[in-house]
């Protein structure tokens, strides 16, 4: 173990684009591989955007690219694993950056513990959400059938994680039709919003997501501001680049 211990910062980047909170979370990444920062929680929304994941499918996108350019939707591939899947504003996004070498090396489990924050989260709310076998994210039944409320897609390089959950709370469910959500079809997505029958706000849901995260990984939940955190990583790189030139 590190001299970090159990401590996890929680760092709220609010709405930012899926671009550079990428970037944002790969730098974070390299610095907690070096162990110069304990594990790391950014939570964020991202504006209209379709991800591809490393098995995604470019048919399972529904619409030309003259639409999305119309409707100022971003496209991007990432490192994560999964297919199609859209994020927007009213979704809860998750990013843990954990060093499982420090508490569990098993990537089963960990998407399991995702899964689970997401399941108490919704039941927080009168929801009884649930996993399906053979599918990654969580469900629920719905008088239209059975429906996903929350998604997932995970990287993990040397143990330490990436990517991570997408919940949607008030999510505008009507970009999901633009594609075949995570490579599913005749599955829809829902969100907690539709589902309970009333206006919810994401920060609400947010704190109850914090909470569970805590218990499910029994961390010590440290909250900091994207300022403390932009901080740390540059003191982490002047540290590295010292240590560079002194060989």
């Amino acid at each position: 173990m590190s001299d970090w211990g159990k401590t996890c910062w929680v760092v709220d980047g609010g709405l930012i684009p899926y671009g550079p909170a990428c970037q944002w979370q790969q730098h974070v990444v390299e610095t907690r591989k070096a162990r110069a920062i304990p594990d790391v929680l950014l939570l964020c929304e991202h504006p209209h955007v379709f991800t591809l994941g490393r098995n995604a499918k470019r048919e399972h996108l529904l619409v030309s690219d003259d639409r999305l350019a119309r409707e100022t939707v971003e496209v991007h591939a990432t490192d994560r694993g999964g297919d199609i899947t859209y994020h927007g504003p009213g979704q809860i996004i998750a990013y843990p950056i954990l060093d499982l070498a420090e508490q569990r090396r098993d990537v089963r489990w960990y998407v399991e513990q995702l899964e689970e924050i997401m399941i108490r989260t919704s039941a927080d709310f009168g929801i009884a959400a649930r996993r399906v076998e053979g599918r990654h994210g969580v469900w629920i039944d719905t008088s239209r059938g059975e429906e996903k409320i929350g998604a997932l897609g995970v990287h993990i390089s040397r143990w330490v994680t990436s990517h991570g959950l997408a919940y949607n709370v008030s999510t505008e469910l009507r970009y999901f039709d633009w594609i075949v959500p995570c490579g599913i079809p005749d599955r829809r997505a829902t969100s907690l919003e539709r589902a309970t029958g009333r206006p919810l706000a994401c920060e609400q849901v947010r704190e109850r997501m914090i909470t569970h995260f805590g218990d499910v990984f029994e961390h010590r939940l440290e909250r900091i501001s994207r300022g403390a955190l932009a901080e740390a990583l540059a003191t982490s790189s002047q540290v590295a680049q010292r240590a560079t030139a002194a060989v």
